[in-house]
């Protein structure tokens, strides 16, 4: 059966629904690659095989007595460790919360469940979603199975890595300012991150509460709508939801597949045509767009000048956020506790606890949040990110009065070898150059290859206006008809 684990999720889901295949078989299929691969890989933190076969054999039982199952009903997921899944550990790729086992599941998990997806575990992340390439997890790194000596990308690593292993046909990822989408680009795989709200955060382990939005990964764009539909919808539970219907995103991703694109206007964003990329992301990102224009796309250049400060704003918005989150991790009330031998106060006991419970990027950008919070500081730094984030947002609305799409590179820069960025904070954080804007703006964003350099895949960018998910997959979908998706060496 190890053919089934190269199918895409949609065939599979074909073949259990037809009776061909059981969700069992399938499941076991992934199980059988993740332990012959995984140990060179490190895409997952905790694999609950007993638990995934028993929901991969309710899925059949529920099948045989003729009961109406969803359209990913006994297709496996891996789900990104920044989720809550109850009673299986749940770290954020921490120490400090080691061993933690939630007593609920995210509505995320909670909707996988009810659609009949088959969990398979839980994938390894930069410490609390805060990276770009998954080296800062406490567990380890995760490898690229395009070059195990390279990085999967980040924060979400391990679910991009499990996919191009094909030790997962799906996955579950998190977007706060690229971490779906960035590891995407370097794995040659589908990353989507939906319009900020269009997902549920409940359940989410905050990092920036204001950009984190969990989304679909996938090895085609079919395959990734079809997740997307699945996890996606109003929730109650979290206020930021939007009570709006799921966009048409799956009638998208087919239509896209009859490779039409006449009537779409792309905008291609001059502020990142150049400056900050690899000559070999840019001439692939270059062939990705001239495909589009050959399935009928009409180009338009258009500039979003404040794009440029993205970056520097993110890096004040987001870690005066987590500041503020990561204050509930004090070590009195779950994870960690460290020092508490009767003779220390409670204080002594927080700091003690987060001194070996937090690595040091978390702690660096803890300490750059509180600064930013500060009295005296607020104004200069918080605000004034506040305030170019609306620039950007302006940006953004006034491009999608001119275009339906926006395209540009995913990364600055293919996957690089571990190890030669974790001593430069900047350099490491110039892999979300391309990605930032669209967290700043609150719309949807995909990651679609479009190529190689130096053998390595490249990923192209499509972004939309917010609640337009559907133009990003049509798009990213006609572009796959002509621009495959690269197929890995094997492990």
């Amino acid at each position: 059966m190890s053919e089934l684990i190269h199918k895409p999720a949609a065939e599979l889901a074909a073949l259990i629904a037809a009776g061909e295949v059981s969700s069992v078989e399938v499941t076991r299929a992934h199980l059988d690659r993740i332990a012959a691969v995984d140990q060179r890989v490190h895409a997952f933190l905790h694999v609950d095989a007993e638990g995934a076969l028993a929901a991969a054999a309710d899925v059949d039982a529920r099948r045989a007595d003729g009961a109406a199952l969803g359209p990913l009903a006994g297709v496996p997921v891996a789900v990104k460790d920044v989720l809550t899944t109850k009673g299986v550990p749940t770290t954020c790729g921490s120490k400090i919360l080691e061993g933690w086992r939630p007593p609920y599941d995210s509505t995320i998990v909670t909707r996988l469940r009810a659609a009949g997806l088959v969990i398979l575990g839980k994938t390894n992340m930069d410490e609390f979603a805060m990276g770009s390439s998954t080296e800062y997890s406490a567990f380890g790194p995760t490898f690229n199975p395009w070059d195990l000596t390279r990085i999967p990308g980040g924060s979400g690593g391990g679910s991009a890595a499990s996919l191009v292993a094909y030790e997962a046909p799906l996955a579950i990822g998190s977007d706060t300012g690229g971490s779906i989408r960035q590891p995407g680009a370097v794995t040659g795989t589908v990353g989507a991150k939906p319009t900020y709200g269009g997902t549920s955060r409940y359940g989410l382990v905050a990092f920036s509460s204001s950009l984190d939005t969990p989304g679909p990964c996938a090895r085609t764009v079919l395959d990734a709508a079809l997740l997307h539909a699945v996890i996606a919808g109003h929730d109650p539970a979290d206020s930021t939801s939007i009570p709006a219907p799921v966009p048409p995103v799956v009638a998208a991703a087919r239509q896209g597949a009859t490779g039409d694109l006449s009537g779409v206007r792309i905008g291609v964003v001059r502020e990142f045509g150049g400056e900050g990329a690899e000559p070999g992301v840019l001439a692939a990102v270059r062939e990705g767009i001239e495909a589009l224009v050959k399935l009928g796309a009409e180009p338009v250049e258009v500039s979003c000048p404040h794009f440029t400060y993205a970056l520097p704003a993110y890096y004040l918005i987001a870690p005066s956020e987590c500041s503020s989150n990561l204050a509930r991790f004090d070590g009195v009330r779950y994870g960690l506790r460290v020092g508490d031998d009767g003779t220390r106060s409670l204080e002594e006991v927080m700091s003690l606890t987060r001194e070996a419970g937090f690595g040091p990027e978390v702690k660096r950008r803890i300490m750059i949040g509180t600064y930013a919070l500060s009295a005296g500081y607020y104004d200069a730094y918080y605000g004034q990110a506040q305030k170019v984030r609306t620039l950007i947002t302006r940006d953004f609305t006034a491009a999608f009065e001119q275009v339906d799409v926006l395209v540009a590179p995913t990364t600055p820069f293919v996957a690089f070898p571990i190890g030669s960025r974790t001593s430069d904070p900047y350099q490491m954080y110039l892999a979300d150059l391309f990605t930032i804007p669209s967290n700043l703006y609150g719309g949807p964003a995909v990651s679609v290859p479009c190529g190689l350099s130096e053998g390595l895949p490249v990923g192209l960018q499509i972004m939309a206006p917010t609640m337009a998910d559907d133009r990003m997959y049509r798009v990213a979908a006609a572009l796959e008809t002509v621009v495959p998706a690269p197929v890995p060496p094997g492990l």
